[in-house]
């Protein structure tokens, strides 16, 4: 049993810290305060092969495998713990190996390139107002005409609806294909966004992550072409639980990445800060904190890298059932955020006043991080349920 990177992966790390110190963290204040990640931004990553990380050297990825990209996603949220960097990279990175995995050759060719170039963006629109975490529950639907895929319905509470009107892109999308199987009856495709004939679009104001939009979209007649279906008709359901899989890591990464670097700097401060004529570090209610809060966060770290690297392990060497694989993802996201959340909760408290102040730079993490406790990529009660459905069985499962 071995717990440590290999040589090659502590290089990548260090590198891409390097960049993200450089290119994201000085942008940080300004992709929160206006609501936007700078262009710029998206260039460099897509330069320096971030975006659509797990794409391969084909479309212009770089082919990374989980735990490299669960890596560059802590990294990512460690210079930017409003989250919103790290949430457009990892859908990208997520839903885009999804697309490679299943997508057809026309469509990998036609969409791949762009996303890996920092040209559109890509992103998973699942949520329906009355469907919530209950995937199988949607009701937008699409029938074949011909050539042509026709979509009727609406998704929301999707994130980067703004982005991929801007820039251009789309989403991997549920639809209902054959309403009288419920969740066997469900597809995949993709629904490109910008400029499109029957598709309008509507962005939320929201408390978090204010670099990326969430919004929602109405999908009124819109024709795609056939190719753009992903997978085989009716099998939906089963490649959007693989592709949230292999999001969730990646998500779970982003919280520890955030916390991480308010734990490190909740500790510069303690040992920086007297009160009564000493250091606040060297009082023991301090002190007994800092030790919680590196054990939580440590754990939680330990679960998102053995699920990034059991998806590796199924991948390559067919290593694992999918219900090893649901109990290790679900745990990580589970766990992840609520200790994130907790950890730049308690350094907020640290500081006191200041901590309360958009100066400390610490409450856009704890609004960020929460976005994932809420339900983005799954509500916490939705992992509960698949951790006890694996456990107990089927028989026991509420749905």
């Amino acid at each position: 049993m071995d717990f440590s990177f290999t040589e090659e992966q502590e290089l990548f790390r260090k590198s891409v810290r390097e960049f993200c110190e450089k290119k994201i963290a000085p942008k940080a204040n300004e992709i929160d305060e206006k609501g936007e990640i700078p262009q710029e931004v998206l260039e460099d990553m897509a330069s320096f092969g971030l975006l659509g990380i797990t794409i391969p050297q084909e479309y212009g990825g770089s082919g990374a495998d989980f735990v490299t990209a669960a890596i560059a996603t802590e990294e990512i949220a460690r210079a930017d713990i409003s989250m919103a960097t790290a949430v457009y990279y990892l859908v990208e990175a997520g839903w885009g190996f999804l697309i490679n995995r299943y997508g057809s050759k026309k469509a990998k060719e036609e969409l791949l390139p762009d996303v890996t170039k920092g040209k559109t963006f890509l992103g998973i629109a699942s949520t329906e107002a009355a469907g919530g975490s209950d995937v199988a529950a949607v009701s937008t639907t699409m029938a074949k005409e011909g050539e042509k895929l026709v979509i009727n319905g609406s998704k929301t509470f999707i994130s980067g609806v703004r982005e991929a009107t801007k820039y251009g892109g789309g989403y991997v999308t549920v639809v209902k294909t054959s309403p009288e199987l419920a969740h066997k009856g469900l597809s995949l495709c993709y629904l490109p966004v910008k400029d499109v004939p029957g598709i309008t679009t509507n962005v939320f104001k929201q408390m978090g992550r204010e670099g990326i939009s969430t919004g929602a979209i109405i999908i009124k007649n819109v024709e795609i072409p056939s190719h753009y279906l992903i997978g085989d008709w009716n099998k939906g359901f089963y490649y959007a639980m693989e592709g949230f899989n292999c999001a969730r890591p990646l998500v779970a990464a982003a919280c520890i990445g955030a916390a991480e670097k308010a734990l490190e700097s909740g500790i510069e401060y303690l040992k920086e800060r007297r009160v009564f004529g000493s250091p606040l570090a060297k009082f023991e209610g301090m002190q007994f904190q800092v030790a919680e809060d590196y054990a939580k966060l440590e754990s939680a770290r330990l679960l998102v890298y053995k699920a990034a690297w059991m998806l590796d392990q199924m991948y390559t060497k067919n290593r694992f059932s999918h219900k090893e694989i649901n109990k290790a993802v679900a745990s990580a996201k589970l766990i992840a955020p609520t200790v994130a959340f907790d950890v730049i909760k308690d350094v907020l408290i640290w500081h006191g006043a200041y901590g309360y102040t958009k100066e400390a730079g610490l409450e856009k993490g704890l609004r960020g991080v929460a976005s994932y406790i809420m339900g983005a990529e799954g509500a916490q009660n939705i992992m509960k349920l698949i951790i006890s459905r694996e456990l107990l069985g089927k028989d026991f499962a509420p749905y």
